[in-house]
């Protein structure tokens, strides 16, 4: 089991940056594959990025692929997802999700799921 807790959300301009982080406690970091995930109102949950275990893999979403990059720290228990060249339709609550097994952009597969940070970007 893990618990993530999701920070650094916050509103910004276009055009600009943020850099959410994921931090997680239980059992070890390290088993973990780790995912972002963003819900705008009235819409689904999406992918956005994700993460293999020792960091080697890594997966974006079309929408977000050369302006945001995801990465993590074992020894930090924490992923992070920084965002740049931040737009409109990047508004949306963002989500932290873990799965064991393979890293994937498939939401139902995670396991875990952290409450999310709220990231608004206004034009």
């Amino acid at each position: 089991q893990v618990q993530l807790v999701e920070s650094g959300g916050g509103s910004v301009q276009a055009g600009g940056s943020l850099r959410l982080s994921c931090a997680a406690s239980g059992r070890s970091f390290s088993i973990w594959n780790m995912g972002w995930f963003r819900q705008a109102p009235g819409k689904e949950r999406e992918f956005v990025a994700a993460i293999s275990q020792s960091g080697d893999t890594t997966l974006y979403a079309d929408s977000v692929k050369g302006r945001s990059t995801i990465s993590r720290d074992n020894a930090k228990n924490t992923v992070w997802l920084q965002m740049d060249s931040l737009a409109p339709e990047d508004t949306a609550v963002y989500f932290c999700a873990a799965r064991r097994f393979g890293v994937t952009t498939a939401r139902y597969m995670y396991e875990y799921w952290g409450q999310g940070t709220q990231v608004t970007v206004s034009s």
